[in-house]
């Protein structure tokens, strides 16, 4: 089948939720073009009336700086947008305005559709059923369709497509929080949650369960992908300081904060190991062996290179901690996310019946982020 003969799905999920200020809603970021670079992303914006909610937006771009900074705001009142990145944004914005036509918050699915049909071109409407199943996780709807068959090729091109394009919207998403400058816990400890792989490749999935004793409850408990046993994340706001400089001495030092959600930390490695040696009560399978601690809090951009040096130093003399900061961590989601773009890439431009051979065979369902 051709090119042109190839029937294309259009589905989006779009969450609407409300702002801060409370005035109007957003949705998450869409990234409209990202190359090694520059980045251009879509922010629409839902405004409330009497009689409508107005659709607005803001187009946002970014280009790469030498580090420390990496991604940093480009400041420009026009944007030349190719062929490619205006079909990007037209698909956009036809979404999110069905979405603004509801007049509240809440989660939809975008279909395009003609006439009040679904336009799925040729194929059946149960794969669009099965796409839309495996992107919304609806068990009811998984176990309805459970008797539908579909070629393992198009499955596993489902997925890279979906997880892909979910990683490029948890960076942008993160980004969206850090630049806009909220200082909110909430935001972030729902953000790590769905996106424990932003630690590492270490870590797929995390636990449901928080509360390693009576009383200790963390933010988050990642398995190892590697052995099973368990490490441990604490969030604090991005607002807090990190290190002050000794001028006298010439030397770094932590804060208070750090200091204090170290030594919180000792205690929660110290409980975790005990409890969970050979398993938490409630939870068998929650095992932790020697675990380690990965502290999250305040900024770092702009950081001079003697400061990022000195929390290096810092950190390399901690004895099963780790502090960082929430723009190392965005560097560390959107450096993972370069991988695995560059190895979808080169997946896509082997020619197999040539000899080449996959760079890399692996179940999507087992891919580390």
């Amino acid at each position: 089948m051709s090119e042109e003969e190839t029937p294309k799905v259009d589905v989006a999920s779009i969450k609407r939720r409300v702002a801060q200020s409370r005035n109007v809603s957003y949705a998450d970021p869409v990234v409209l073009h990202e190359s090694s670079q520059s980045r251009i992303i879509f922010v629409p914006f839902f405004i409330q009336h009497t009689t409508h909610t107005e659709l607005a937006g803001k187009i946002v771009t970014y280009r790469k700086s030498p580090p420390p900074e990496d991604w940093i705001i480009r400041e420009e009142k026009s944007v030349s947008l190719s062929e490619e990145v205006a079909r990007q944004l037209l698909e956009a914005l036809r979404q999110h305005l069905a979405v603004s036509i509801q007049n509240q918050n809440g989660a939809y699915i975008a279909i395009r559709v003609s006439d009040g049909v679904a336009d799925v071109g040729a194929l059946d409407p149960s794969v669009v059923a099965q796409a839309v199943a495996g992107l919304l996780n609806q068990r009811d709807i998984v176990r309805h369709l459970a008797s539908k068959e579909l070629s393992a090729e198009l499955v596993a091109a489902l997925r890279g497509a979906i997880r892909l394009q979910e990683l490029r919207s948890a960076a942008a998403i993160l980004r969206q929080h850090l630049d806009a400058g909220v200082t909110d816990e909430g935001p972030y400890q729902a953000w790590c949650e769905n996106h424990s792989w932003a630690f590492g490749n270490a870590y797929v999935l995390r636990d449901e369960t928080r509360e390693i004793s009576p009383g200790d409850h963390v933010d988050l408990l990642l398995p190892s992908v590697i052995v099973g046993y368990r490490d441990i994340v604490e969030l604090k706001r991005p607002d807090m300081e990190v290190l002050f400089l000794d001028a006298p001495r010439r030397s770094f030092y932590f804060s208070k904060e750090v200091s204090k959600a170290v030594g919180q930390c000792h205690r929660y490695l110290d409980v975790l190991q005990e409890e969970a040696n050979k398993g938490l009560r409630d939870h068998p399978e929650i095992v932790a062996y020697h675990p380690r601690a990965t502290i999250v809090i305040g900024r770092s951009k702009g950081w001079p290179d003697d400061k990022l040096r000195a929390l290096h130093g810092l950190n390399s003399r901690l004895n099963g901690i780790i502090v960082m900061t929430y723009d190392q961590l965005l560097a560390q989601a959107e450096r993972l996310l370069d991988i695995v773009t560059t190895q979808a890439a080169k997946q896509e431009t082997l020619d197999p019946s040539a000899g080449e051979e996959p760079l890399q065979t692996f179940d999507h369902d087992d891919m580390p982020f």
